[in-house]
This record gives structure tokens, C-alpha cells and sequence, in this order.
């Protein structure tokens, strides 16, 4: 059974990240942007910030909008969710891309597939964060499998699989 979001909820501010893991992913990221990681320009590009990177793992944070595909008049569809932890596997295998290819290196799209998908909520409010952890847990070749769940503070919203072919 789908748990709704309690309003108290909705007003609780996302727990700050530590300083030193902040300053070292600031100066890991000097001088790129999100559309350095991503092919996705706005509106598409929902990712408002990434949070921590690596060559297996990105966290990111982002707030629903008016603007964001499935968006309703209350909210948007959590089927979104499938969106973020893409774009969040994205940020993750995009850092690997310019790392071992350089920041010029070409930004080819993955296909992705839903291997599964559960959703703990029926609607994600507007501006409520969320926090989107994505981690590689088989990589070969091309392929990858990505496990990934979002939450907002301590709240499960989504646990999603996705299964990628790089293009």
C-alpha cells in the first residue's frame, strides 16, 4: 500500500550535506556543468544538483516543478521517477565518460530499459526534494544495471532498476 506524504513532510528541509564531502566534489566539478554530464537541456534536465559523484555512484537532488513532464495540477506522476534515476545514473556514467575521455569526448545516449519499478507514493508534490542515489551494480562493455532509489529525508519514494545500453 502506497503511503501518502504526511504535509509536515513537505515542509521539513533536506538535511544538509557534510562541508568536506561538498568541497571535494565542488573542486572535482570545477568548471562543469550538468549539460558537461548530460545530453538533456531544460526542461527535460531535471537534476537541480548533484550532491556526490563517482565512477559506480551519483547522488543528486532535484524538486518537482510546474514544468516537469506529468505534471498535474497537484503534483507530478511518480512515474517521473524513472526519469531522475536515469538522469542520475546519467551523471554517473557521464563524470566516468569525461574522466577517462576527456571533457570534449562525444555525449552518446544510453537506451533505457525499466527492469522493475515500485513506487511508495501516488504523487510527487511540487518543490518537495528529493534525493536520488544511482549506483552501477553490473557493468560490461556497454551495458550497465543501475539501482537506484529516491528519497525525500528519511521517506522511501522509489526503488528503481534500469538497464542501459550505451548507443
Amino acid at each position: 500500500m502506497k503511503m501518502p506524504l504526511h504535509p509536515s513532510i513537505l515542509m521539513a528541509q533536506e538535511s544538509p550535506t557534510e562541508k568536506s564531502i561538498h568541497d571535494g566534489l565542488s573542486a572535482r566539478l570545477s568548471g562543469f556543468v550538468l549539460e558537461d554530464l548530460l545530453p538533456h537541456r531544460r526542461p527535460m534536465l531535471l537534476i537541480g544538483e548533484i550532491l556526490a559523484v563517482d565512477s559506480v555512484t551519483a547522488v543528486t537532488l532535484s524538486k518537482a516543478d510546474r514544468t516537469w513532464p506529468m505534471a498535474g495540477p497537484d503534483g507530478v506522476s511518480p512515474l517521473i521517477f524513472v526519469e531522475l534515476a536515469a538522469q542520475t545514473a546519467g551523471v554517473c556514467n557521464g563524470w566516468e565518460r569525461i574522466r577517462k575521455q576527456g571533457p570534449e569526448s562525444d555525449q552518446m545516449g544510453w537506451l533505457v530499459g525499466v527492469k522493475r519499478a515500485e513506487f511508495h507514493v501516488d504523487l510527487l508534490p511540487f518543490d518537495l526534494p528529493v534525493t536520488a542515489r544511482a549506483r552501477n551494480t553490473l557493468a560490461f562493455e556497454k551495458f550497465r544495471e543501475v539501482t537506484s532509489q529516491l528519497h525525500h529525508k528519511d521517506h522511501l519514494l522509489a526503488e528503481v532498476v534500469l538497464q542501459l545500453y550505451q548507443a
